[in-house]
C-alpha cells in the first residue's frame, strides 16, 4: 500500500529545472563568501592597499549582508518573491562584474557592498522556495538538495579560488560569475512562479534597530581581533551599540502592531531549538574549515592547490552524506540523525587533536571525511525538524532568520578560533622555552656538530615556535569538540515532526484558510 503524498504550497510544471536554477544562484552566493579570500594578497599588490585596507573587501560584503538579509522577508512580501529573485541574481551578477573591473580599493568596497545587498536574499529565498515547492513528506530530500548548495561554497571555495587566481588573476574569482549567474536569471524568468504581493507597512524604526546591532556585531568579530578585543574603546562601542539595538529591537518588536520581524514566529519550539543548533553548526562548520588552510600551508609546507585537494574529502562527505540522508530523514526520527551526526562531527574534531606536523595527508583527509558525513547527517535533518511545524506565512521571514543567525554563528566561530589560536601560540611558545636552557647536556652536544651556539639559538628559537603553534591549532580543534558536544542536549528540546496525513492544527487552520 502506497503512503499518500500532501500537495505542495506551491504546484509548479518543471519542478527539477526550478531547483537546478534556484541551486545556480544560490550556489554562485555561496562560494562567493569563501573564494575571494585566496585572492586577497594578489587584490592588496594590485589595488596598492595595506593589510588592514584590504580586510574591506571581505568585511563590507559580511556587513551589508548582514543588514540585508532580516529585510528578505518584507521584500519577498512587497515585490513578490519572483521579482526579488530575479533582481538579486542580476544585481549580484553585475556586481560580481564591476568587482571584476574595479581599479581602486574603494571602487572594490563599493561594489561588494552592493553584492551583500543583493546576496543576502538568495538564500533564504531558495530555502523558501524549496519549501513551498516541494510536499511535506518530502521536505527532508529537498533541504538535502539545498544543504548541498549551502555546504559546497565553504568547502571548494577556497580551493576553486586558489586555482582561478594562480591560473589566471584574482579578477577571475568574480568575473567566473557572469556565466552562472546569466544562466540562472534565464531559467528563473522562465521557470519561477509568481507569488502574491502584500502590502506590508515598512517597520523603519525596527529594522534600524536589528541593522545596528548586526552590523555592530560583524565588525566586532571582524575588527576584534586587530584591535585587542576590550583593551581598546572601539570594542566596547560595538558592545553598546549592539546590546542598545537589540534591547530596542526585542521591546519593539513585542509591543508593535506590524513589527519588521513578527516574533510569534519563535513560539514554535521546535524552529527556536533548531535556531540554537544552527549557531553551533555555523561556528563547527566554519570555524574548523578557517584553521585548515593556514595549518596545511603555512605549518606543513602544502602548497594553494595541493591544500584544496587534501580538504576535498570533507566536501565528498557532505555530499554522501546529504544524498543519504535526504531519504533516511522520512523513515528515522530526525532527532537520531542530528544526534548521529552531532558525535560523528565531534568524534572528526578529536582526531584533529592527534595532528601531527610530520605526519602524511591521510588523518586530515579521513577525518575531513568523517566531519563532512556528520555535518550532513546534523543539517537536513535540522532543517527538516526546524521547519516542519511552522506557519507557511512565516517561511520567508523564518528562512531569513535562520541565514543570519548561522552566519553570525561562522563570524562568531572564526573570531574565537582565531584569538584562541594567537593567544595559545604566545603561552605555548613561553611554556616550551622555559624548558630550554643553552646549558643543557643535549644543546651543548647540538651546538658542538651545528655550527655552534648561535646556530642553535636560530634553529631551536625556529623550532619553537613551529611546535606552539601546531599545539596552538590542536588546542583549538580540541575547544570546537566541546562546542560541538555541548550542544548535544539542546537536540532533546527538539520535537519529532507528525507523520505523513498528521496535520497541526496550526497546519490544519492554514489548510482550511487557504
Amino acid at each position: 500500500m502506497t503512503e499518500s503524498v500532501s500537495a505542495p504550497n506551491v504546484v509548479v510544471a518543471h519542478k527539477g529545472l526550478l531547483t537546478s536554477a534556484i541551486m545556480l544562484a544560490m550556489v554562485m552566493q555561496v562560494l562567493d563568501t569563501t573564494i575571494a579570500n585566496v585572492a586577497l594578497p594578489h587584490m592588496r599588490s594590485s589595488l596598492g592597499a595595506s593589510q588592514d585596507e584590504i580586510n574591506w573587501v571581505l568585511t563590507s560584503y559580511i556587513v551589508a549582508a548582514a543588514i540585508a538579509t532580516p529585510l528578505t522577508g518584507w521584500l519577498a512580501d512587497r515585490l513578490g518573491r519572483k521579482t526579488l529573485l530575479l533582481f538579486a541574481v542580476a544585481g549580484f551578477t553585475g556586481s560580481s562584474l564591476l568587482c571584476g573591473i574595479a581599479t581602486s580599493l574603494e571602487e572594490m568596497v563599493l561594489f561588494r557592498i552592493m553584492q551583500g545587498l543583493c546576496g543576502a536574499v538568495l538564500a533564504p529565498l531558495a530555502q523558501a522556495t524549496m519549501m513551498d515547492i516541494n510536499p511535506r513528506e518530502k521536505l527532508g530530500q529537498a533541504m538535502a538538495i539545498f544543504g548541498a548548495g549551502i555546504m559546497i561554497g565553504p568547502i571548494i571555495g577556497p580551493t576553486l579560488g586558489g586555482w582561478l587566481t594562480e591560473t589566471f588573476n584574482w579578477r577571475a574569482v568574480f568575473l567566473v560569475n557572469l556565466p552562472v549567474g546569466g544562466l540562472a536569471l534565464f531559467m528563473l524568468f522562465a521557470l519561477m512562479p509568481n507569488t502574491e504581493v502584500k502590502r506590508r507597512r515598512f517597520d523603519f524604526f525596527g529594522f534600524g534597530m536589528l541593522a545596528l546591532a548586526v552590523a555592530s556585531l560583524q565588525l566586532l568579530l571582524d575588527r576584534g581581533q586587530s584591535v585587542d578585543w576590550f583593551s581598546s574603546m572601539e570594542s566596547w562601542i560595538y558592545v553598546g551599540l549592539i546590546i542598545s539595538g537589540t534591547w530596542a529591537f526585542l521591546i519593539h518588536s513585542a509591543t508593535a502592531a506590524e513589527p519588521f520581524i513578527d516574533l510569534k514566529m519563535f513560539a514554535d519550539r521546535n524552529f527556536a531549538t533548531g535556531v540554537g543548533l544552527i549557531f553551533v553548526v555555523g561556528i563547527s562548520l566554519f570555524a574548523g574549515l578557517a584553521l585548515l588552510p593556514p595549518l596545511l600551508q603555512n605549518l606543513m609546507g602544502y602548497p594553494v592547490i595541493e591544500t584544496g585537494l587534501v580538504m576535498a574529502p570533507r566536501g565528498v562527505g557532505t555530499m554522501v552524506s546529504m544524498i543519504l540522508v535526504g531519504r533516511l530523514v522520512s523513515r528515522y526520527d530526525p532527532r537520531l540523525l542530528v544526534a548521529v551526526g552531532t558525535l560523528m562531527t565531534a568524534y572528526s574534531m578529536y582526531l584533529m587533536t592527534q595532528f601531527t606536523i610530520v605526519m602524511g595527508p591521510g588523518p586530515i583527509m579521513w577525518s575531513g571525511f568523517l566531519q563532512g558525513i556528520g555535518m550532513g547527517l546534523v543539517f537536513v535533518p535540522l532543517n527538516t525538524l526546524a521547519f516542519a511545524t511552522i506557519a507557511s506565512k512565516y517561511r520567508v521571514e523564518a528562512t531569513s532568520m535562520f541565514s543570519l543567525v548561522r552566519n553570525v554563528g561562522s563570524g562568531v566561530g572564526i573570531s574565537i578560533v582565531t584569538t584562541v589560536l594567537a593567544q595559545m601560540q604566545t603561552v605555548n611558545s613561553a611554556e616550551l622555552g622555559e624548558r630550554i636552557t643553552l646549558d643543557s647536556g643535549a644543546v651543548r652536544d647540538f651546538a658542538a656538530s651545528h655550527g655552534g651556539i648561535d646556530q642553535v639559538v636560530s634553529t631551536v628559537t625556529g623550532l619553537i615556535a613551529q611546535q606552539s603553534a601546531m599545539i596552538a591549532f590542536l588546542d583549538d580543534f580540541k575547544l570546537m569538540m566541546l562546542i560541538t558536544l555541548a550542544s548535544l542536549p539542546v537536540i532533546l528540546l527538539l520535537r519529532r515532526p507528525p507523520r505523513s496525513g498528521a496535520l497541526t492544527a496550526d497546519q490544519r487552520a492554514h489548510a482550511m484558510a487557504e
